[in-house]
């Protein structure tokens, strides 16, 4: 990440999204990524603009980055920035390419949820994606079936691994990883809804 001392051998996970708002179900997702992956840190990908979000609604980067901060940042092993401005990237095919170029002896793993894993074809370049970083899909309530029989898990089925994540980070890609429970069940879209009740 831009302004992250140079990095050796590290186990890092990459959380992005817009978190609009950030709240503890980013932090329940990276706390089990660090203690179910054996990662080293967990580094908060705050986007400046999801290319497949609306931009109403949408609160400033500066908000959105201090909100993050203020859930996460107490935790030594979480880093929250933006550094898809820096790195001049805005698809997360290129920001992970970026991030390897920057750090290439890190080992990434991409975190994400299991409501996202279905919306993954809709990705620029998702299979190119698949295959440049290990994935660790965290369940959701109600979002088991349809991720597991979604268009993503089944093109890339004989890649996922079952037991043992903590092999995740050092495994040449595509691999990937579907970790079930403890389910969270705080939603960017259901705090925001309730924000304008």
């Amino acid at each position: 990440m831009p302004g992250a001392p140079r990095l050796t051998d590290r186990r890092i996970g990459l959380l992005g999204g817009s978190f609009n708002p950030a709240h503890e179900g980013h932090l329940h997702v990276s706390r089990e990524a660090l203690r179910r992956l054996g990662l080293d840190e967990v580094w908060w990908l705050v986007s400046p603009q999801n290319p497949l979000k609306a931009r109403q609604g949408m609160d400033s980067l500066e908000r959105r980055l201090a909100a993050a901060r203020a859930i996460g940042g107490d935790d030594p092993r979480l880093r929250i920035a933006a550094p898809e401005l820096a790195l001049g990237t805005r698809y997360s095919v290129d920001t992970i390419t970026a991030l390897r170029r920057a750090y290439p002896r890190a080992q990434f793993v991409w975190l994400m949820g299991a409501d996202i894993l279905p919306q993954l074809v809709r990705w620029k370049s998702w299979k190119r994606f698949f295959c440049q970083v290990p994935i660790a899909v965290f369940d959701r309530p109600g979002y088991t079936i349809r991720a597991l029989a979604g268009v993503a898990a089944r093109r890339f089925a004989a890649q996922r691994i079952v037991g043992n994540y903590r092999r995740l980070a050092a495994l040449p890609p595509p691999a990937w990883c579907f970790i079930r429970g403890p389910l969270d069940t705080h939603s960017a879209t259901a705090i925001r809804a309730h924000a304008t009740l």
